[in-house]
């Protein structure tokens, strides 16, 4: 076997998740803060770019989301390649829970502190490119873009919101389970590739993403958006996330390749 060209089996990747779970748990808060901070301002790059690409797009409504997906791919792929502490990624690591590595108490609070450590980041993020004036690029047809986006997702009923957050963290942590089945950089990226563009494209909910998106366009000063919209989508979104990511594909996972009957499991 090519230990650099064959993938790591899912039984390995559902190894690699759970030791790089209990790594990401027990990083000291200073550390966690500031890469949870990073991830934030990642995934805003990325939500960014994908703002800016779809803006006057004549490709046609498929086409269209379709590149921007790509676009968006960015975020996640800073996250894994440059190093970051990411919430809605990080749902992985109920695998080590359920392995009795960690502790409910220590899960639940790294992952409160990363998600207001990525809120901070993408809302930093956020202030920075609306004073940058980017928003005001092509005659304002950025900044009318990211308005439309913000006022479809603060629009969606708390149902709507929760699904297509379940739907978006599947693909979303999917997409981070597939890189550990890479062994180059140029394999992560295109396992991130798929899966982030996809939930993209279809029009799913991601909690960090939301958190620029929103805010980005009540910092322009649109009236039309209030934080109580802001939470009000998120607090759904999040919850979506967590089914998805940690039910859905880590508890799966560890059902199928770490799971041994007779063997006490731990209780969310």
């Amino acid at each position: 076997m090519d230990p650099v060209n064959d993938a790591y089996s899912p039984q390995q990747i559902a190894e690699r998740v759970n030791n790089a779970g209990v790594n990401k748990a027990t990083l000291p808060v200073l550390q966690t803060l500031t890469l949870g901070i990073l991830a934030g301002a990642f995934i805003a790059f990325g939500a960014m770019f994908y703002t800016l690409v779809i803006t006057d797009s004549l490709l046609g409504f498929g086409p269209t989301r379709l590149l921007g997906g790509m676009a968006f791919s960015l975020g996640l792929v800073l996250v894994i390649i440059a190093g970051a502490e990411l919430f809605t990624g990080n749902n992985l690591i109920v695998i080590a829970w359920a392995e009795k590595k960690i502790s409910i108490d220590v899960l639940l609070g790294h992952w409160l502190l990363v998600y207001i450590a990525n809120l901070i980041g993408a809302l930093g993020s956020a202030g920075l490119v609306v004073f940058s004036g980017i928003m005001n690029s092509n005659e304002g047809a950025v900044a009318a873009t990211a308005i439309s986006i913000a006022e479809h997702k603060v629009a969606l009923s708390p149902l709507q919101a929760f699904v297509r957050g379940v739907l978006c963290n599947t693909l979303v942590c999917l997409a981070v389970w597939l890189c550990y089945a890479a062994h180059t950089v140029s394999g992560k990226i295109l396992a991130v590739g798929f899966p982030i563009t996809a939930f993209v494209a279809l029009g799913f909910e991601h909690s960090i993403a939301n958190m620029y998106l929103i805010s980005s366009v009540i910092f322009q000063g649109d009236t039309s958006i209030s934080w109580m919209d802001f939470a009000n989508n998120l607090i759904p979104v999040t919850a979506g996330n967590i089914i998805g990511g940690s039910v859905l594909v880590a508890m799966v996972y560890w059902l199928c390749y770490l799971y041994k009957p007779g063997k006490k499991e731990g209780g969310l």
